[in-house]
């Protein structure tokens, strides 16, 4: 369903992918002042679905799992900065709630030329 209002993608989100470790700067806005405010971690889900159109972002703060979901049209996003890509096999990385430490994390996934190099040798 199509909404009446026309909505457009936030141009500072790159694709996304679950797995990627993300560095999101969202706009806080405080009364009179507006400053950026930092939040890093890892994909756990990508909804799609045009203006509804969302991804999750969780991490650990204090020994605490910590999720925040952003929509890809939001104007409060600033920007998301890709830091690395990760190597899963799902869509929806829900398991991750449940793991801690060195089992929470996600391999990294390596680049078709550094893998065509390692063949070589």
């Amino acid at each position: 369903m199509d909404t009446l209002i026309k909505v457009k993608p936030n141009a500072n989100i790159p694709a996304l992918s679950p797995g990627d470790t993300v560095k999101v700067s969202i706009k806080i806005v405080e009364g009179e002042r507006v400053r950026n405010q930092i939040f890093q971690g890892v994909v756990i889900k990508v909804k799609k679905g045009g203006a509804n159109a969302s991804f999750t972002v969780r991490r650990v703060a204090y020994g605490v799992g910590v999720e925040r979901t952003f929509f890809f049209t939001s104007p409060s996003v600033d920007k998301v900065e890709v830091l690395r890509h990760g190597k899963v096999r799902r869509a929806k990385l829900y398991y991750l709630r449940g793991l801690t430490a060195k089992k929470a994390r996600i391999a990294e996934k390596r680049p078709k030329e550094a893998q065509a190099e390692h063949a070589e040798q």
